[in-house]
């Protein structure tokens, strides 16, 4: 993924060759799907608001200075969708308290204790506050770095270093007694 492609077509779009925004879609939507996946946790849902992000991109192109990376606009732009749009129809959210521990505790499998774990995590996650969890998807699931995070939030650095610390915090309070409590042994 080209920088230089991205400017190249969004100059072709603005010069009224329409058909360039194809290329913009084609090299951008599997990211779009995925980051909107990672807020919403529905395929179906996260395509359409990943549709939606395209749309209001294609119609806010010439907002685009082009001082910057084309994608840190683009993911800032769909982030800020994202976020809306769960605000006005929220996730299916699990209360932390419902998450059940991995299945068989006793079971060494490792890939198997691997995956449950990652499904624990990822529902906690997704029960955060809104704050807390987009920081969180945009930083680990997403691996967006504190800057391109704050970026695409539309918040300080400093901000999102601080929700990521709260976030983890609040994880490690409530996710620490679900998934280590098989490891301690109490003592005779």
């Amino acid at each position: 993924m080209s920088g230089a492609d991205d400017k190249a077509d969004v100059v072709r779009v603005l010069a009224g060759d329409v058909s360039a925004f194809t290329e913009i879609v084609r090299r951008w939507q599997g990211p779009l799907v995925t980051l909107a996946y990672r807020f919403c946790r529905d395929r179906g849902r996260a395509e359409e608001m990943a549709q939606e992000a395209f749309l209001r991109a294609y119609r806010g192109l010439a907002q685009w200075r082009g001082e910057g990376a084309f994608s840190t606009w683009l993911f800032a732009l769909a982030t800020n969708l994202y976020c809306t749009e769960l605000r006005r129809i929220p996730a299916r959210a699990v209360p932390l308290e419902l998450i059940t521990e991995p299945r068989d505790a006793h079971r060494h499998d490792a890939a198997y204790e691997q995956a449950d774990t990652e499904r624990v995590v990822r529902r906690a996650v997704l029960a955060l506050p809104a704050k807390y969890r987009e920081a969180l998807i945009l930083f680990y699931f997403h691996d967006m770095d504190v800057a391109a995070a704050s970026a695409s939030l539309n918040i300080p650095e400093g901000t999102v270093k601080a929700r990521l610390a709260r976030g983890r915090d609040i994880l490690r309070k409530k996710l620490a007694p679900r998934l280590f409590a098989p490891m301690v042994r109490k003592e005779a």
